[in-house]
């Protein structure tokens, strides 16, 4: 998909950013009757699909269990289905999740649009040609010949992230999306008119943009922002994020940088919301690239393998409760906990017991460091040559964490350990406690061989964002609260959804879900605007 030889000067619908939110806008408001949809990004188009592409193509979605999800997925046959172990998961399981790991401070009203038009969403999705997988890889383990869910996540795009922005470009392609890549949006404008005239002339978006280094201008009756956040920026970072945030590594693209946040505060008025201190990082391979992210490993170099064993940092000591919760509802606070570590590096561990249980595409040896050892003596002194400092307090503390191991299966011997559940296999017993506990999946770690790998802090997406109405997607003016006219933001952009931490999945599914919204109600304005009237302020109607 390339940009056209004669650029466009003016649409219907114009979306700012490649992402899944930013397409699902894009094709949304063809649907909705939008003319002409223009999608630009300031990024070549070796680089679509913002972070999109780095994802592992996880949408969390409300559904009935197998039966639901079988009809959207292209790779579970006959025989397979009857070895699935599925459950439903719920309005109310959804809702329980989100309240509890964003610490019950998600905006109600959008976490109840994101809920309820979940299921809905990835339908949609799938009849526009986005290809659905069960998660077989990333979410089930095989317990006695059969695949056991967890976590409340099932659904993956084909080929992950990469297939997934594939699939949104031919949807954007057959729709007839116009798509500019290299093009910034520098500026905009709301031209409203006079107050007499506002019913033969509804106010109007102008654009101002940067295509190869050449300003030009859009006009446009309805503008969506789908431009990501600020988690490229280092400035912004330490600015909203905190000190030390500056040494976080970019996950995915390096593009970013918060600019369209920036242009609506500062010339739309646009209301700042939710956790700007907070963001979606995770243990991220510390030999990547520190400032960019890699398009070939993209989200292998992500290391979530810590539930089954250790973590600890270059003093030899653990710093998390590896086991608090499934991994789904930790990793995208882990990072933070990482990067809090003396020189922002951490050792995840493991022995023969759980090495075999580790995802390939994130530790094979191809794609990490592995370092390996018979004892766990040699383990530390391996790592002391990447890092570690204190050789003698790593051992010690997985010593002690063994030791804490078997006091608990001493008097729990029925205790079963089982990755796909919390099992409550742990360090607490009433002979022996850890100070820091790991609360499920504690097995010993003291079965060679041994691994270690070394990770640091990689930042996904910020959390801090602009408000919108709930239902649109329409952005809110900071000064009064109202919406601000023919403008709507989704995505990343969009704030007060997650707070401190995120159920995974949710992301791709919240771009999809006000995405649609969005494309939707901007289609509805040019539409009015076209046929010679404007929509009342106050109206938030959206039939999807």
């Amino acid at each position: 998909m390339t940009s056209r030889m004669t650029f466009p000067r003016e649409c219907d619908v114009l979306v700012v950013g490649s992402g899944n939110a930013g397409f699902s806008a894009a094709v949304s408001a063809v649907q909705s009757g939008a003319a002409s949809v223009m999608l630009i990004d300031k990024c070549p188009e070796a680089w679509a699909g913002g972070n999109t592409y780095f994802t592992a193509g996880a949408y969390r979605t409300v559904h009935e269990g197998l039966k639901d999800l079988l009809p959207v997925v292209n790779n579970v046959d006959q025989d397979l289905a009857t070895r699935i172990d599925l459950s439903p998961y719920t309005k109310d399981d959804f809702a329980n999740d989100m309240h509890r790991v964003c610490i019950g401070r998600s905006d109600p009203q959008l976490a109840q649009t994101l809920i309820s038009d979940s299921n809905s969403a990835i339908k949609w999705l799938a009849q526009n040609g986005i290809r659905f997988q069960l998660s077989f890889n990333r979410q089930a383990y095989k317990l006695n010949d059969r695949y056991q869910f967890w976590g409340g996540l099932a659904l993956k795009t084909e080929n992950g992230g990469k297939g997934l922005v594939d699939d949104h470009k031919e949807a954007a392609r057959r729709h007839g999306v116009t798509v500019c890549w290299s093009t910034a949006l520098t500026g905009v404008d709301i031209q409203t008119p006079d107050k007499d005239s506002a019913l033969s002339h509804p106010p109007r978006v102008k654009a101002s943009v940067l295509q190869d280094g050449i300003e030009k201008t859009i006009h446009a009756h309805s503008l969506i922002l789908a431009a990501g956040g600020f988690e490229a920026n280092p400035r912004m970072r330490c600015q909203f994020l905190g000190p030390g945030w500056d040494m976080a590594m970019i996950r995915g693209t390096p593009y970013n940088t918060g600019d369209c946040l920036e242009i609506a505060i500062r010339e739309l008025d646009a209301k700042p919301v939710g956790n700007w201190s907070g963001c979606h990082s995770v243990a991220w391979d510390a030999n990547a690239s520190a400032n960019i992210g890699d398009r070939e490993a993209s989200n292998e170099y992500t290391k979530s393998g810590y539930p089954l064993g250790l973590m600890l940092n270059t003093n030899g000591v653990r710093f998390v409760d590896e086991g608090v919760d499934l991994r789904n509802y930790t990793y995208a606070r882990f990072g933070k906990a990482i990067l809090a570590q003396p020189n922002h590096v951490v050792f995840q561990v493991w022995d023969a017991q759980t090495i075999p249980w580790l995802r390939e595409e994130e530790y094979r040896e191809e794609r990490v460091e592995r370092i390996t050892a018979n004892t766990l003596e040699e383990l530390a002194h391996k790592c002391s040559q990447r890092g570690l400092e204190d050789r003698a307090q790593f051992v010690r503390t997985i010593q002690e964490y063994n030791e804490a191991v078997y006091a608990h299966r001493r008097e729990n011997p029925r205790a079963e350990w089982n990755p796909a559940i919390r099992d409550g296999v742990s360090t607490q017993s009433s002979t022996k406690q850890l100070d820091l506990a790991k609360s499920n999946w504690a097995l010993s770690i003291d079965k060679g061989p041994f691994l270690a790998v070394k990770v640091s802090c990689g930042i996904t997406f910020t959390f801090g964002g602009l408000a919108v109405d709930p239902q649109t997607a329409r952005l809110l003016q900071s000064s009064t609260g109202q919406p601000i006219p023919n403008v709507f933001c989704v995505g990343e952009m969009m704030g007060g959804l997650f707070y401190n931490n995120y159920a995974g999945g949710s992301g791709l599914t919240s771009g999809a879900v006000f995405g649609r919204r969005a494309g939707h109600a901007a289609a509805q304005v040019a539409l009015a605007a076209k046929s010679g009237r404007q929509l009342e302020r106050g109206d938030r109607t959206v039939k999807l």
